[in-house]
């Protein structure tokens, strides 16, 4: 057991926090905060956040844009120098870090001390991306004249983060909008806000000017519309529910403002022929239930030849009994808790669903007690087979430890049953021959596959999805440079 995690959250619980607005710390107009609880403790409070209002939208968005008009000339060296730091900060910070964010959103301490460290190496990949701007000289009709195209940071970003991955998320939005020249306003998710916090406190140490990234803590009504709505913000970049990123990018339509939308998957490991099927199982189980599943990359669907089905469903559940279920404190857990009350009830009805409809539940499908003391809502890693492509359980994004398991009697079967999703985000593709793994590449309607090996990214590669998965410009790689910029032609004649 981590005595050190539980010391150190009984030790920093209980204090009230406040927006970070133009380098200070101020608290909501409106006066009002909501208790924040631990995820694997329910009715432990870890402290009090704001519960803003549109007037401290208005705040942190006009800081933004007054520091915008200095950070916009800041040289680019300058620029990576603070980036830089900022990682270094982050691995120095590492372990407060991963304590702060497993008591809130839940997963277990290894998996969070990896979130910081990749946190860590995407801040360092934005800080080359300061001097990796790219623009053109393209010939000119006219010798006298030089004809440019260059790109310019567009202005304030409004970025929107998520509750699964509460560090990695937000300075995967930050450092790169900070490295192309932008400002910042940042609203995390009202489930875990006290990653966020830190993270600001980090981001002044590492030397970043006030006003250049703010933060504004409270619900998506009365700070997500506002913040989207704002005439000053040029930018949105949001990461969640695929019904949320669609509502955000109508009203950020209606005003002409760029976004970019990291949203839901239906991830699909497609098992063709493959001959290690134990190593494909080690990386399918990996992929579906770490972070207890609730990632957008995780692999919810298993579509497997029929000749190979039964012995990798045996694979499957040896490397799923494996999995030991604990909170975060407990060194020897690899899966932790649902987030809340609400994630679990809707897990708990597509297990039901997934019933009802005539799939075969073959393990877990339950919910668990750890010790008497903890109520954290626990479910089994849970697996069906006999699941057709019309079950909901095949079709819906269900963010949870549920992974099902379809037949396809051929590869052209397999292609069709893992393209009949309206996502298209990752996909695992697990086969002996070169010509196959290409076939796939070409024909699954994924931005991003991966080939005999599970979902997980590199934090220089550009990230992002297809069809209700995605919209805008690719995250992490260079690809960023096409949302946080926008071009200007410039023809220079000499006298």
């Amino acid at each position: 057991m981590s005595n050190e995690m539980r010391r150190w959250i009984e030790s920093n619980a209980g204090e009230t926090y406040k927006n970070f607005i133009n380098g200070e710390w101020m608290p909501s107009v409106s006066g009002q905060t909501k208790p924040l609880y631990e995820a694997a403790i329910q009715d432990h409070q870890l402290g009090n956040f704001p519960d803003s209002v549109e007037e401290d939208v208005d705040l942190a968005v006009k800081a933004a844009h007054k520091a915008f008009n200095s950070w916009k000339n800041v040289s680019s060296s300058r620029r990576a120098e603070i980036l830089y730091r900022l990682a270094d900060v982050l691995e120095e910070h590492q372990e407060e870090l991963a304590y702060i964010l497993s008591a809130e959103q839940g997963k277990v301490l290894a998996e969070s001390y990896g979130e910081v460290k990749r946190a860590a190496s995407e801040a360092r990949f934005a800080a080359g991306e300061a001097s990796r701007v790219e623009g053109q000289i393209l010939p000119s009709e006219n010798p006298e004249i030089v004809s440019q195209v260059r790109p310019y940071p567009i202005g304030v970003i409004a970025e929107i983060a998520p509750w699964n991955f509460p560090l990695v998320t937000p300075v995967r939005k930050i450092a790169p909008a900070l490295a192309f020249g932008c400002t910042v306003v940042l609203k995390p998710a009202s489930s875990t806000p006290w990653t966020s916090v830190k993270l600001m406190e980090l981001m002044a140490k590492a030397g970043v000017p006030n006003g250049v990234v703010n933060l504004v803590i409270g619900s998506g009504r009365r700070v997500g519309d506002p913040l989207v709505k704002h005439p000053l913000v040029k930018g949105v970049s949001f990461t969640g529910s695929t019904d949320l990123g669609v509502s955000i990018n109508q009203i950020a339509a209606a005003r002409l403002v760029k976004t970019q939308l990291e949203l839901g998957g239906k991830n699909a490991a497609v098992v063709l022929d493959y001959d290690n099927l134990e190593a494909a199982a080690e990386q399918i189980v990996s992929a579906a239930f770490g972070c207890t599943g609730q990632r957008c990359t995780a692999i919810s669907r298993v579509i497997v030849l029929k000749d190979k089905a039964e012995a990798l469903i045996q694979q499957l559940l040896k490397k799923i009994s494996s999995i030991r279920i604990g909170p975060a404190w407990d060194e020897a857990a690899t899966m932790g808790p649902l987030i809340d009350k609400k994630q679990y009830e809707s897990v708990m009805n597509y297990i039901e669903l997934g019933k009802q409809e005539g799939a075969a539940l073959i393990t877990g499908g339950e919910r668990l007690l750890v010790n008497n003391h903890e109520d954290g809502y626990y479910i089994a890693p849970t697996l069906f087979t006999k699941v057709t492509p019309e079950m909901t359980i095949a079709k819906e994004e269900i963010f949870g430890p549920v992974l099902v398991v379809l037949e396809a009697k051929d590869i052209d079967e397999a292609v069709d049953i893992a393209n009949a999703t309206e996502y298209g985000l990752a996909a695992s593709v697990f086969t002996n021959t070169l010509e196959t793994a290409q076939k796939l590449s070409d024909s699954l309607e994924n931005g991003m596959v991966h080939v005999n090996h599970g979902t997980s990214s590199q934090a220089h590669i550009p990230f992002g999805g297809v069809k209700k998965s995605g919209y805008g410009a690719f995250s992490i790689g260079h690809s960023n440079q096409e949302f946080f910029t926008t071009l200007k032609a410039v023809y220079v004649k000499g006298r």
